[in-house]
């Protein structure tokens, strides 16, 4: 069986991407677009987690927040209590993803046999009982008020941080590619196309599923320790319905089971965040800039259905399939001529 070349168009046009985005800092100096782009990075990590669910295994999830949460608290409680030292913050993170992993297959194996809003409703009442837990235990959490806390000396630079995040985002998007086109990520494809289907083959669906889960866990730990270094704070919004919302609309907006689609949802969602709120500071009209950002919602479903990718996907592979059969279709003179032909009446 021939392998697979690794450059094709999409690795190369990737790969172009990520090395703009690495001379970026080098070129620009301006700190707030640095921020504005370490900040898609960190959601963009985030909604591919939420694509994995999602996008690949059919799984809606209310919940996703608690394991962005449990990344946060996790390195923001370290830093506070331990040194701010790299060792220390790459040791925040592999904790953070432990206790995700932990909890993500815990919560897995009993919500995952359940179907359809059920699941996503469970998923919503156990990430309101983390947040209360979080709320409650103030020793530690500081309650709703948070705390604030010393980052690694290295991230002082704004460039370092930005460059860290961007090595992040691009291995753990090598990993998720690398996931969703091995036989284990097709069959969580065919989980999401029919669950029955797949399980009269032999496969235990719930095993797949829950993989799924706790690779998503993991990953969304990453983007909450990676946002609250970012903040240098940490409270309980971390762990709200909002980071949920937000990693779904992204991955809507985006493509749902493109992986690339959820960076570029996140991309568009942060950028009118960023702009809309900028613009009430000068103009009254944009006070109430949030209707206008859900205006941008529904123009992108009704534009959109399938996702900025998806569409794109979509309308190129008509194109492609209508180029093709054009080729092999020959001109309607020729076949008329090969009519005649047949028939005797042209030499």
């Amino acid at each position: 069986m021939k392998k697979k070349s690794p450059f094709t168009t999409s690795n190369v046009v990737l790969s172009l991407i990520a090395i703009a985005l690495i001379i970026i800092p080098f070129v620009s100096d301006s700190r707030t677009m640095l921020i504005l782009l370490t900040q898609i990075f960190i959601f963009g990590i985030l909604a591919m987690s939420y694509d994995l669910l999602l996008g690949f295994t059919g799984i809606v999830s209310f919940g996703h927040a608690m394991f962005f949460g449990l990344g946060a608290y996790s390195t923001a409680i370290i830093l506070n209590m331990y040194e701010n030292t790299m060792l220390i913050f790459i040791a925040s993170i592999v904790v953070g993803m432990v206790l995700s992993a932990f909890l993500s297959f815990f919560v897995g194996l009993l919500t995952l046999r359940l179907k359809s809003h059920y699941y996503a409703m469970l998923t919503l009442a156990i990430s309101g009982l983390i947040l209360v837990v979080v709320e409650k235990w103030r020793t530690v959490t500081k309650g709703n008020d948070g705390f604030t806390f010393r980052a690694p000396d290295i991230f002082r630079d704004r460039m370092m941080f930005y460059l860290f995040v961007l090595a992040c985002l691009i291995i753990t998007f090598i990993i998720c590619k690398r996931f969703v086109s091995a036989p284990l990520g097709r069959v969580l494809i065919a989980v999401r196309e029919n669950e029955q289907r797949t399980a009269s083959l032999g496969y235990k669906t719930l095993h797949y599923k829950v993989i799924a889960s706790v690779l998503a866990g993991i990953i969304a730990s990453i983007s909450g320790s990676l946002y609250a270094v970012s903040l240098r704070f940490v409270n309980t919004s971390v762990m709200s319905m909002d980071i949920t919302l937000d990693a779904l609309l992204m991955t809507i907006i985006g493509g749902v089971g493109t992986l690339v689609g959820p960076l570029i949802g996140a991309t568009v969602i942060e950028f009118a965040q960023h702009y809309l709120s900028g613009l009430a500071r000068d103009y009254p009209i944009f006070e109430r800039w949030i209707i206008i950002f859900g205006i941008i919602y529904i123009l992108a479903v009704i534009f959109f259905p399938r996702g900025i990718v998806g569409t794109f996907m979509q309308k190129y592979g008509e194109w492609k399939m209508k180029r093709t059969v054009n080729m092999l279709t020959p001109p309607s003179s020729n076949i008329h001529s090969f009519a005649e032909d047949e028939r005797g009446e042209v030499k």
